[in-house]
């Protein structure tokens, strides 16, 4: 394919891309195949002699359409959002297009200094601390991470670093692998299973602490597990708060963590993966008050801000902190300004290369506004509510827990077998898609909304495929 062939099929493409999202709500959300689909479907090897552009093409239908889910759909309610736009897909394009791998400053500079501003545009979207920002004193700053789970996992072993470290300098005698044994790491027992995974890869011991009847860990039961802790002869070192619970959007108490941490010198990440986007609202920000007491702080663009998949922000106090858990320096990496004020990402992140993301990022906070940005995130909120009182007007149903943002947490009121096998029959139905969480022992439904096209029809949709599957049970 030449650059003539390129333009002539990139402009079929975009207008494939285009029929496909305006028109993504006739195709049902969860396909209809078994696994090995597609297996039947193409050759067992790759073709010898070139295929032309037609054949692919034609192929997106009939191999790859029928397996897909269509998360943008608006009937697909499972999960949380994946963000989505048009600037930001235009935004990859050029990313794809420039093919620069950005691990440090010199291997381009433009993808480390626009990522620099477009984190600290974001940092002042939502009112963070001035510590967090590379634009004010001191060693803040912040970065594209792949997902949530990079960015919980940098922050463990980033903190893991940081205490050997001072505890080797207190006792020069002890081993790394000595005191590896003795640390342990706090989390909520309704936090992300990544946390539980970042603490089985670095090798540390974790609490998963008891959350409250909201679902949020409170300070006396952070306090309780240190001082028993310490009592056998542990070391505390790291706390992952969560605002945002994936179960039922719940959030941890940083006021009241916040100030223990600080008090026993353990590194508080908070992790706000879905819920943080909403934070660019002032009405939502409340529980990001005593995100001061943090080490490092994450949230997903991506999920409910505009932009595709993957562009993970992360903040940090110290980047010193950070990359010092991760920092070599082979010859083949070293350029002559190193150091001289620009970070080499490389050193924040687990992977060595990474791809321009800070593109889609600029396009879509330009292109969209705070203003824009704001709007999308309140209809969003409002057709949960919408969802939440359709729900209460069934007597059969019952809602689990505060509804929170754009997620509804229900269940048929009976027992845990009744729910689970509506939801089996919703999804095997397939005019929508929703996926269940347990609490407690409690099995429920999450409805989430997802897609940025989704309207007050859809969600009047939505619930009259439920009751209808409901009325039939």
């Amino acid at each position: 394919m030449d650059a003539t062939e390129f333009r002539r099929e990139g402009r079929e493409m975009v207008d494939f891309i285009s029929d496909y999202l305006e028109n993504i709500g006739d195709r049902l959300p969860m396909p209809n195949v078994l696994p090995g689909y597609l297996k039947e479907m193409i050759p067992d090897e790759a073709p010898t002699d070139a295929e032309p552009w037609d054949t692919i093409k034609n192929d997106i239908e009939r191999v790859i359409m029928p397996g897909v889910t269509h998360w943008h759909s608006p009937h697909f309610h499972a999960y949380f959002p994946t963000g989505n736009s048009y600037p930001a897909i235009l935004g990859d394009m050029l990313s794809d297009a420039i093919g620069c791998i950005g691990f440090s400053w010199a291997s381009s500079p433009a993808c480390t200094e626009l990522e620099i501003s477009m984190m600290d545009w974001l940092a002042k979207m939502l009112n963070l601390p001035k510590q967090f920002l590379f634009s004010e004193e001191g060693n803040g700053g912040g970065i594209i991470q792949g997902t949530a789970s990079e960015a919980t996992l940098v922050a463990l072993l980033s903190a893991r670093t940081t205490m050997i470290n001072k505890l080797k300098i207190e006792n020069p005698n002890l081993t790394q692998g000595q005191i590896l044994d003795k640390l342990i790491a706090y989390t909520s027992d309704e936090s992300h299973s990544s946390v539980e995974r970042a603490a089985l890869i670095g090798m540390v011991q974790i609490r998963a602490l008891p959350s409250d009847e909201n679902g949020s860990l409170r300070g006396t039961v952070l306090e309780r597990s240190i001082q028993q802790d310490k009592e056998k002869g542990l070391i505390p070192f790291f706390l992952c708060s969560t605002l945002g619970t994936t179960s039922t959007c719940s959030f941890d108490n940083l006021s009241e963590l916040g100030p223990l941490c600080d008090q026993h010198n353990i590194w508080m990440h908070v992790d706000a993966a879905y819920a943080g986007s909403a934070f660019i609202c002032p009405e939502f920000r409340q529980p990001l008050n005593g995100i001061e007491h943090s080490m490092s702080f994450n949230f997903n663009p991506h999920k409910w801000l505009r932009v595709n998949f993957d562009c993970s922000a992360m903040w940090v106090k110290d980047r010193n902190l950070v990359s010092g858990a991760f920092e070599l320096h082979p010859l083949y990496l070293k350029h002559e300004n190193q150091g001289n004020c620009m970070p080499d990402y490389r050193h924040w992140q687990i992977p060595l290369g990474r791809r321009f993301r800070s593109l889609k990022l600029w396009f879509v906070l330009r292109m969209f506004g705070v203003k824009g940005l704001q709007e999308q995130i309140r209809k969003d909120v409002s057709l949960a509510q919408q969802f939440k009182l359709l729900v209460e007007s069934d007597h059969r149903f019952e809602i689990i827990r505060k509804v929170t943002l754009g997620l509804v947490c229900f269940r048929l009121k009976g027992s845990n077998e009744l729910n689970e096998m509506l939801l089996k029959k919703i999804n095997n139905d397939r005019r929508i898609h929703l996926v269940p969480s347990k609490i407690k022992e409690t099995y429920f439904l999450r409805f989430a909304v997802c897609a940025s096209s989704t309207q007050a029809s859809d969600v009047n949709y939505a619930w009259s495929v439920i009751k209808e599957i409901c009325d039939n049970m």
